[in-house]
């Protein structure tokens, strides 16, 4: 299930792990690259992600849609899962202030805080022209001021038929115009303390579009962070919702890859679904996986859907014993 979907009543809708930040400086791309930078308007990062540790093992993260000062989602899952996550991801839309408190409150207590930027009541053509600049220079100045790192996601599930930046609105000609437009107003700013994470939904019957034209090249990206959810639509196996969209992805990138968004629905399965969605994500080598754990009203319907670790005591053992057994959850030091 598309979280952008359910983020719609929100009108919504991918540093990571502190964990793979060393292949960013091997892959290039983070806010130094891709487009020549030009004189600086505010003052640079303090932070660069090219100085944080090298990661103890696979990132843990949650996201919701509170605010990074709502802190309730860390506590609740760290006493649910045994382990505190490492990334927490949250929503903002387009036009915000970027809150510098809340991102340091997050990285200081152990989180890397992951913002997804949601493009709404604004056309990604009016910002790959510029016309959008003026808040783009104002919030790349807040994160720059903000000492800390920070995964930015623009514009997630690009390819999903549900966003008004989707298919059946926007091209993706227009989608990556808007990127990289995004992507050097902030290395003009010299931008240092963000990472990259281009955040496409996994291909399926409902989000045919291929990735390849989505894709705004290597010097823009530092991170894939695909989108998928085990559920009555999206998939029941790791290797029909994940795998066919990790190999179209093998074929143009080589970047790391971070499941940015993801969850199990209740059901008489959710235990082997756990268990088949760890297995199968430690298997392909993912830097981490981001987990949605909340409730939701299925989109178009009534069905609410518990995608949350603790619906029963057998899913939250599977959950424990699994993201142990293959290494999710580590901690990391925040200077």
């Amino acid at each position: 299930m598309a979280i952008s979907r359910r983020r719609n009543r929100l009108t919504v809708a991918a540093l990571l792990m502190a964990a793979v930040t060393f292949l960013v400086d091997a892959c290039g791309g983070t806010g130094d690259g891709g487009a020549e930078a030009g004189p600086a308007t505010t003052a640079a990062a303090r932070f660069r992600v090219s100085s944080m540790p090298e990661p103890a093992g696979r990132a843990l993260g949650v996201v919701d849609d509170k605010t990074p000062w709502q802190y309730g989602i860390v506590d609740a899952f760290t006493k649910e899962a045994g382990r505190a996550p490492d990334i927490r991801e949250y929503y903002s839309s387009w036009g915000d202030d970027f809150d510098t408190e809340g991102n340091a409150f997050l990285w200081q207590h152990g989180q890397l805080p992951m913002m997804a930027l949601v493009p709404t009541d604004v056309s990604l053509a009016d910002i790959a022209k510029g016309g959008e600049d003026a808040y783009l220079r104002r919030l790349a100045g807040q994160i720059a001021a903000y000492d800390g790192p920070l995964a930015l996601s623009f514009a997630g599930e690009m390819n999903g038929p549900w966003n008004s930046w989707g298919p059946k609105h926007t091209k993706p000609a227009d989608f990556v115009a808007a990127w990289k437009h995004v992507h050097d107003v902030f290395a003009a700013q010299h931008v240092t303390n963000v990472l990259w994470v281009w955040t496409p939904h996994v291909v399926d019957s409902g989000t045919p579009a291929t990735l390849r034209p989505y894709y705004p090249g290597n010097a823009y990206v530092d991170w894939v962070g695909l989108i998928g959810y085990y559920g009555p639509i999206d998939g029941a196996a790791f290797s029909s919702l994940f795998t066919p969209s990790l190999r179209q992805i093998a074929a143009f990138s080589r970047k790391p890859v971070l499941i940015a968004e993801t969850g199990v629905a209740e059901s008489g399965q959710k235990e082997a679904h756990i268990r088949d969605l760890l297995r199968g994500a430690a298997e392909a080598g993912v830097i981490g996986l981001v987990w949605y754990d909340q409730r939701k009203d299925w989109p178009g319907s009534k069905q609410l859907m518990d995608w949350r670790i603790s619906t029963s005591m057998g899913a939250l053992a599977a959950f424990k014993v699994e993201s142990g057994r293959y290494g999710f959850g580590h901690s990391f030091k925040t200077g």
